[in-house]
């Protein structure tokens, strides 16, 4: 029996500061923060969809912690060089040059060239879903610690700057084990 569940294709167009998503063929579209709370936005949304490919282009780094959850998250990722993305733009004839539009592109591309998904093993795949939760702990932490530095008492306030520097060290660090995990994933 033929299944009549059309299939879906995620194109995610990933800047500094923001996620912008396409859903490829239901023309959906939406954009949330590259932080914390959106990347794990990102899956919580994109997992119920079980889409057949989600695309994101090789930005400089950017895509890294959002590659990481969602390869940690099991969801079918290809992570593909961006000159591949701006040829088939050229060769469909679609020239603007929003991050919206982008991100279309992008989930036209994963739908029309299907790029190989390569999953990682379990134990990649946790290990990868570890690092980005300990990733937004960390990011939590260092928001409640400057929220406190703010109201505390000089001498307070200086011990919390020193916890502050550890934090913000532990987020480098951390960012440095993603970066290495999803360099060395064959996707």
């Amino acid at each position: 029996m033929a299944s009549t569940t059309t299939p879906v294709f995620v194109g995610i167009d990933v800047a500094k500061d923001r996620l912008d998503v396409h859903l490829f063929p239901a023309g959906q579209a939406f954009a949330l923060p590259r932080d914390g709370d959106g990347i794990a936005a990102l899956v919580e949304r994109l997992t119920p969809l079980a889409p057949n490919l989600i695309v994101l282009e090789a930005t400089g780094g950017f895509e890294t912690v959002v590659a990481a959850a969602l390869a940690g998250a099991a969801l079918p990722l290809a992570v593909v060089n961006p000159r591949q993305i701006r040829d088939f733009s050229r060769a469909i004839g679609r020239l603007a040059k929003t991050d919206a539009l982008d991100a279309e592109v992008i989930a036209r591309f994963a739908e029309a060239v299907r790029p190989p998904v390569r999953p990682l093993p379990d134990a990649d795949r946790v290990a990868l879903a570890d690092l980005v939760a300990r990733r937004r702990q960390i990011i939590a932490m260092i928001t409640a610690e400057a929220n406190r530095q703010r109201t505390a008492a000089p001498g307070i306030a200086r011990r919390i700057a020193c916890h502050l520097d550890w934090l913000n060290q532990e987020l480098a660090d951390t960012d440095r084990d993603p970066d290495q995990g999803v360099r060395r994933m064959p996707a």
